[in-house]
């Protein structure tokens, strides 16, 4: 009786480790902070507990066209737990829509003894505009005529004067930009040497010194975006900053990462009016031109055995 007894305890501690081990994943999201206004970066920690022997595996990052954009590459971390395998994915997202918007991120992948998805679907942030309350962009235009008034006869004769105005400074610009060019101002050969060139000038112009630290910052970016589009073909000048961040995150010869910071810190200075100081703005024009220098010196250690064999 005795021996059974214990046979049953046995059993009943071997099926309690077992529940034990089959527990279930944990899971919890943080935001911080929770309301933000269009263009401030925010961070998203998702912290996953699941059984020992689990493989955790969270999404790179938000979804591609979305209003919802990551700013760094995701950060993975594992917690201190001998009994579970506990880790935490860091992500710094910005948003560029107002409301209550959704992260963009896509299920955690649970594998062990059983397969399972984990929803992020609670990981949300508040987006405040900065429109003042009493904006008048909300009050509806007024309704137009039905048949609109005949207009007298001089309007096309006004309007066809314009058009030829408009036709012959189209041509004066044209004509002045290709004398320019003629002159040798820019050439593709030539864009290192443009570039510099450029940053030069903006730093001449005082710009710091008289308070336009944001058009400073702006200037010393767009000599940066200049160069890339001579130097890199994905690199185009119609592009926006996220496009060439995506456009150029496989180019061995950009930094991309670098580029990408710069990009998004240019943006906001520039859309959303956010402060810069002195400092700041220097260190930015210092890493604008380092860009310029590493990609510089990756085309030609990349080119230099075509130039050797020819």
């Amino acid at each position: 009786m005795i021996r059974v007894l214990l046979l049953v305890v046995l059993l009943q501690a071997i099926a309690a480790a077992a529940n034990v081990a089959d527990a279930q994943v944990r899971v919890g999201i943080t935001v911080r902070p929770e309301t933000v206004t269009v263009g401030d970066p925010f961070m998203v920690t998702v912290r996953v507990s699941a059984p020992r022997g689990s493989v955790i595996a969270f999404p790179a990052g938000p979804d591609s066209g979305s209003s919802v954009e990551a700013v760094d590459p995701r950060a993975v971390l594992p917690n201190r737990d001998s009994l579970t395998v506990d880790e935490s994915a860091q992500y710094r997202l910005v948003a560029w829509d107002t409301g209550s918007l959704h992260s963009a991120l896509a299920d955690v992948q649970v594998t062990g003894r059983a397969r399972q998805r984990v929803s992020l679907a609670n990981a949300r942030v508040y987006v405040r505009s900065v429109l003042p309350r009493d904006t008048t962009l909300h009050i509806p235009k007024p309704a137009r005529e039905i048949f609109a008034s005949l207009r007298p006869w001089w309007y096309r004769l006004l309007a066809g004067l314009l058009a030829l105005a408009l036709a012959g400074l189209l041509l004066w610009a044209w004509w002045r930009r290709r004398k320019r060019k003629r002159s040798g101002a820019v050439e593709e050969a030539d864009a290192f040497v443009h570039a510099e060139r450029e940053f030069a000038r903006v730093e001449a112009m005082g710009l710091l010194e008289a308070g336009e630290r944001g058009r400073f910052v702006a200037l010393m970016v767009d000599v940066m975006r200049d160069y890339l589009a001579l130097r890199v073909d994905a690199a185009h000048p119609a592009l926006t900053s996220s496009e060439i961040i995506r456009a150029l995150e496989n180019s061995s010869d950009v930094p991309s990462q670098r580029l990408g910071s710069i990009l998004w810190e240019a943006d906001l200075i520039k859309f959303a009016r956010r402060p810069v100081t002195v400092e700041r703005a220097r260190a930015m024009a210092r890493d604008s031109r380092g860009v310029v220098r590493e990609v510089e010196d990756a085309v030609r250690a990349r080119s230099a055995p075509d130039r050797a064999a020819a």
